[in-house]
């Protein structure tokens, strides 16, 4: 618990060189210590954050904007506004832009993925968002939904507990806000290692990332991966990946992927996507890799 308690303020402790986009799993606690939306908060400006919501991905928009509402009010935020947006149309209105402009910190919740890119996929605030959060002036969370939609390629659905086959998972454009990845949430908790396989099988030239419920990949800009939370992160690199049969079978047939490179991380854990390797934090102290 101790470990958990600290996450927040260890991670405050490396600024961010480019960037803060926050990729969360899903289930984030809400309630206890709140690590994950603490360190968004924080690195948002704290009390003086002005933190949009975007809600659009759920069936009860207007719900889970004053749940996330409350969450941030409880950390001291005084400058919120919810983007309830719920027709495609309302993204275009320059109200938004005007909101986004003070923005500090913006937070995609849950829901459906689909909806959300269907709803701010290619408009000039999801353009605008895009822009701010790479250049660093915007601190971009996205949770579940909000965490699928990261990368050019998204995980639209799919099933899972298979082996690994291309009718396992549905693939879509994404909102290519860090467009190198495939991004998979609820990951373990749902038992989706076969599908986001499935998507790498089709899409080698992309890295797959996985990540548990209430944990986070947090980009600090350079490829930089930080991982924090209760879960794992999972990475599956196909960087030297030497075969697959993915053009050669059916749909629904089994697929055969050879020499990819697999990394599972946990709190305190990196990795860099340029060199393609995985820096042991607080892990490597517990167990030594020559032991």
């Amino acid at each position: 618990m101790m470990q958990l308690e600290s996450q927040a303020l260890e991670l405050d402790t490396l600024r961010p060189t480019k960037t803060t986009i926050m990729v969360i799993g899903g289930a984030e606690d809400k309630v206890h210590g709140k690590e994950i939306l603490q360190t968004f908060f924080n690195r948002a400006g704290g009390v003086n954050a002005k933190l949009g919501v975007i809600p659009s991905a759920s069936r009860e928009p207007a719900a889970q904007g004053d749940r996330y509402r409350k969450v941030f009010q409880d950390m001291g935020a005084v400058d919120i506004k919810i983007f309830d947006i719920r027709e495609r149309y309302q993204g275009e209105d320059p109200i938004w832009l005007e909101y986004l402009e003070d923005c500090t910190g913006v937070f995609m919740t849950g829901g459906d993925q689909l909806r959300l890119c269907g709803l701010l996929a290619e408009t000039p605030l999801m353009d605008k968002i895009r822009t701010k959060a790479l250049e660093g002036k915007i601190a971009l969370a996205g949770t579940s939904a909000g965490a699928a939609v990261m990368g050019y390629h998204m995980i639209a659905g799919g099933g899972s507990g298979s082996s690994p086959n291309r009718s396992l998972v549905d693939m879509t454009n994404g909102l290519a806000i860090l467009p190198e990845l495939i991004v998979d949430q609820h990951f373990h908790n749902r038992n989706r290692m076969a599908r986001l396989l499935s998507a790498i099988a089709t899409h080698p030239d992309k890295v797959g990332i996985g990540i548990d419920e209430d944990t986070c990949a947090l980009f600090e800009g350079d490829g930089q991966i930080q991982v924090m939370g209760k879960g794992t992160v999972t990475i599956i690199d196909p960087v030297e990946m030497s075969y697959t049969n993915s053009a050669k079978v059916g749909v629904e047939e089994p697929l055969s992927l050879s020499n990819l490179r697999l990394h599972i991380m946990c709190h305190g854990d990196g990795y860099d996507l340029h060199s393609h390797m995985m820096k042991p934090g607080l892990s490597e102290t517990i167990m030594p890799l020559d032991s």
